[in-house]
């Protein structure tokens, strides 16, 4: 797949027509042409009648709809509706999802396009720095599109990336415990593998039970090697892990899809 903003470039005109000009400069981050990657069976299509939280909205004719695929990210005491409501409040969307099924919450979790569905609202809040990939997608070409778009917000430093401290260490469990239920991504070095019954630790400190630390059950194993990885091969390899922060003596982030893992360069 191209660069995100090379293949922007190409569609700028037609970004010109169907986003406000305080939008263009984050379109140009989220691969309008490429988000038919995330482009999966029609769901609808509606007008957007209120914002209701972060990733959250509800049409016209009452659907309330999730937005599939990112996990928001709002500073403290900061407006938690801002930055979709400036995307999409008031618009016409077209939705589309690999499943329409309605969540717990009578939430309906769908991919979210404006215009001809060409530009992808997930996408854009990624690029923008409001938003993180989350552990949910499995579909790859889409997974990829919204992973370009979050690496590019992450390398000029946008919305919550100009933060030093979006990124947790994994030295520093303290911090990470701190984010106890909250979806965070920590970097470290692995400096150990262990295995404990039905369960596999990648530990980042030498304390065991204090440091922090990423479980992955044995019903994940195949499904690493299918990916050609050995759980071994992760031992004094520097990664990035997202998912949800547990405390279980130490902070613990549990791997339920190979996706939450990236290698990182110098490895």
């Amino acid at each position: 797949m191209k660069p995100v903003t090379r293949t922007a470039a190409r569609c700028g005109g037609f970004l010109a027509l169907v986003l406000p000009p305080s939008l263009m400069l984050w379109a140009a981050a989220a691969t309008p042409a490429d988000a038919a990657g995330c482009s999966f069976a029609s769901q609808g299509e509606g007008r957007v009648a209120a914002i209701i939280d972060a990733r959250t909205f509800r049409l016209q004719d009452g659907r309330e709809v999730r937005l599939a695929g990112i996990e928001p990210v709002v500073a403290e005491n900061a407006n938690r509706t801002s930055a979709l409501s400036a995307i999409i409040a008031g618009r016409d969307v077209a939705l589309r999802g690999e499943d329409d099924t309605p969540d717990r919450y009578g939430r309906q979790p769908a991919f979210v396009f404006l215009g001809a569905p060409e530009t992808l609202v997930q996408a854009l809040l990624l690029a923008q720095g409001d938003a993180l990939v989350s552990t949910s997608v499995t579909n790859k070409d889409c997974v990829r599109i919204l992973t370009d778009a979050e690496a590019e917000a992450r390398q000029a430093k946008r919305g919550t990336w100009a933060d030093p401290a979006a990124i947790k260490n994994a030295e520093s469990s303290g911090d990470i415990l701190a984010e106890t239920g909250r979806f965070t991504i920590v970097e470290g070095k692995v400096l150990s593998v262990r295995q404990a019954g039905a369960t596999t630790y990648l530990n980042f400190g030498r304390n065991w039970t204090r440091g922090f630390a990423v479980t992955i059950s044995r019903r994940m194993i195949p499904a690493f090697e299918a990916a050609g990885i050995l759980l071994k091969s992760f031992e004094n390899r520097r990664i990035r892990v997202r998912g949800w922060v547990e405390a279980r003596g130490g902070p613990r982030i549990e791997v339920l899809r190979v996706g939450q893992i990236e290698l990182l360069a110098g490895n």
